[in-house]
């Protein structure tokens, strides 16, 4: 049943049930007045009848007595007069003596002591001397027309075998013959049925629950409209539709309802709008991070990113990314927005600044691995604020095979903001989001360094831990165009271990991998910062030596040769002497691009085989026209025509060393 159907058969249950209850009340009430009133009416027949019968038996004794009092001689005058005055219908006058009293006058009832007979007449008499005169009346239709009359009811003479026959009470009254009623009657009052008000009850009655049915169903109707109205704004906006309002027709309770109600949808649509247009702000914010996160490995630009991203999202007014650095045990800020006190610096000296982990609020965050947010408790060693909010960067937990669970996750360092704009101190809201852009900047850290660290291995030799060839012909490229640019020189040294597969042959391929582990660090030794080693391929080896000519490239050569023959290897006890061959070349001196110079570096190292080994060759150049040679196995025949006179000759001008 719906809620109208409800209201209206409550309604109904309210008024009609009392409506119903007073009409059973009011037709018993009418019955019972009724009743009532039918048995006083039928008292008071009854009372009219005897007194009328009383009245007529003492007419008769009166008319009776009037005979015998006059004169013989007028008796039959007055008897006359009587008759026609309606005194008696009878009146007799008799000369014998009465007989004994039996209650009869001449078989005629005596009106003053009746013992029943025949009941068509009543008489009444007197005695005079010898005479007995007797009036009587006679008990017809007119009489008892009269009576009716005079009573206001039916009155019949009751035949002697019916005076005991009981009658229904409240409708028929029987009168048994007493003095001055001589006659056995019965009074019966016509039945007094109040018909119209039983007509108009019902009539009333329906009219009331038509009157209610109508009531109810208004009321139910004006009572559900606006619920139905409201529940029907209430999907709308449930739909998303919030420009939804209900009308308010009357400012009872369900006006104030529908009021709430629009005022409730107007605050949804702005809160909706105010997410709608955050939602956009930090989407744009998250799409920004995204294409910086998947378009550079730019540690430092992807830090700044995520911190004005996070200050963004959160309105805080200033921001700091701190990272570990593991070998000291100390927190380095990477990039900071809004800073005060001795951390307001330039962007360039913020990895200056310096936390111990475990000292202040950042370094707790830093030990422990737990977010921290509060206000005034910072120690002096880090930003003033009057709030703040940190939280860590952890990289992600990565199982080392698949079913292993998930370790727990490093902590790279910590982001934290202060001092949020309007006052307001940080919430679990912004310390939510802050995780989320601490977990950014969690995997940016670690992709970073994975991609650095894969950048590493694909770019050296593990071995030796120098640059291999890969890396050799991008930086080759990279210093000739950079040379060539600002008018510099550039010496390429190519190296090469003698008797090298005689070792091999000799000791084995570990202690050959321990020999060119030895060399290669001999090799970085005796290099400065600016130079770059490589390993070629094999036991050859290259070395690049920016702004610095042929005589340094010689100097530098002698050197590296001298340190590589100064002390043997020392393989499982056994001192394994080597030497190393080299051949140098210059750009532009000796080529005009990087593969001309590394040939010509090549081709002089050829000639430093066929000079005997252990020796290092200047190109000449002349082997600038020679380009296109690739290097070649300096282990097997060389041919002498092709090789520089030996000896160093160093130029007359230098540059570098």
């Amino acid at each position: 049943m719906t809620l109208r159907g409800r209201l209206t058969t409550a309604f109904l249950v309210v008024v009609l049930g009392p409506v119903l209850l007073g009409s059973i009340f009011v037709a018993m009430t009418v019955a019972t007045v009724s009743r009532d009133r039918a048995a006083e009416r039928l008292d008071h027949a009854a009372a009219t009848v005897r007194t009328s019968m009383a009245a007529t038996c003492q007419q008769l004794q009166a008319a009776a007595d009037t005979v015998a009092t006059v004169p013989a001689a007028n008796r039959q005058d007055v008897v006359g007069r009587l008759i026609a005055r309606g005194l008696a219908t009878d009146i007799r006058i008799a000369g014998t003596a009465p007989r004994p009293d039996d209650g009869k006058i001449g078989g005629r009832p005596d009106c003053a002591s009746p013992t029943g007979g025949p009941m068509n007449v009543i008489a009444a008499r007197a005695v005079t001397g010898d005479l007995t005169i007797t009036a009587a009346q006679t008990i017809d239709e007119g009489f008892l027309a009269r009576l009716e009359a005079a009573a206001g009811a039916d009155v019949a003479v009751t035949a002697p075998e019916l005076t005991e026959r009981k009658q229904p009470s409240g409708e028929r009254r029987r009168m048994t013959p007493q003095p001055g009623q001589p006659l056995a009657l019965t009074v019966t009052l016509p039945p007094h049925r109040p018909i119209f008000l039983y007509a108009v009850l019902p009539a009333v009655v329906l009219a009331a629950a038509l009157a209610a049915v109508l009531v109810a169903r208004w009321l139910a109707h004006s009572t559900t409209r606006p619920l139905g109205e409201l529940a029907w704004a209430a999907g709308r906006v449930a739909e998303g539709d919030l420009d939804t309002r209900v009308p308010i027709p009357h400012p009872d309770e369900l006006g104030r309802l529908a009021a709430t109600f629009n005022r409730m949808t107007r605050e949804l649509q702005a809160y909706v709008q105010a997410l709608t247009a955050s939602r956009d702000q930090l989407r744009g914010h998250l799409a920004i991070l995204g294409e910086t996160l998947s378009s550079t490995h730019d540690l430092h630009r992807i830090l700044q990113v995520i911190l004005r991203t996070a200050l963004a999202a959160t309105g805080a007014r200033a921001g700091l990314v701190l990272l570990i650095d593991r070998p000291s045990g100390q927190l380095v800020a990477q990039c900071g927005v809004g800073l005060a006190g001795r951390w307001d610096v330039p962007e360039a000296e913020l990895p200056q600044q310096r936390l111990p982990i475990g000292e202040g609020v950042l370094g707790a965050v830093a030990a422990s691995g737990e977010p921290r947010r509060g206000q005034g408790e910072l120690a002096s060693s880090e930003p003033p604020c009057r709030t703040y909010v940190a939280v860590p960067i952890c990289a992600p937990g990565v199982p080392e095979e698949p079913g292993d669970p998930v370790p727990f996750p490093e902590t790279l360092g910590v982001l934290a903001l202060y001092d949020r704009v309007g006052g307001d101190s940080f919430d679990d809201s912004d310390l939510s989001t802050l995780r989320t852009f601490a977990g950014q900047a969690g995997v940016a850290v670690h992709n970073v360094r994975l991609h650095e660290e894969a950048q590493r291995l694909s770019l050296t030799d593990p071995l030796t831990g120098l640059w291999n060839y890969r890396y050799l012909r991008e930086s080759l490229r990279r210093e000739v165009e950079r040379a060539s640019r600002f008018g510099r020189m550039l010496a390429v040294l190519v190296l090469d271990l003698d008797h090298f597969k005689d070792v091999n042959d000799t000791y084995g391929h570990a202690a050959g991998d321990a020999v060119l582990g030895e060399f290669a660090r001999r090799i970085r030794v005796g290099l400065r910062e600016v130079d770059v080693a490589f390993r070629q391929g094999g036991e050859e080896f290259v070395v690049l030596l920016p702004e610095t000519d042929a005589y340094g490239g010689a100097i530098v050569a002698e050197r590296l040769g001298a340190a590589v023959r100064a002390q043997p290897v020392s393989i499982d006890g056994v001192q394994v002497p080597i030497s190393v061959s080299i051949g140098v070349a210059v750009f532009p001196e000796h080529g005009e691009n990087s593969l001309q110079v590394l040939a010509a570096a090549d081709r002089a190292l050829y000639a430093a085989k066929n000079a005997g080994r252990d020796t290092y060759r200047l190109a000449e150049p002349a082997d600038v026209t020679k380009s296109g040679v690739s290097p070649g196995d300096h282990d097997g025949d060389f041919d002498a025509t092709t090789a520089v006179p030996s000896g160093p000759r160093p130029p007359q001008r230098r540059r570098g060393r």
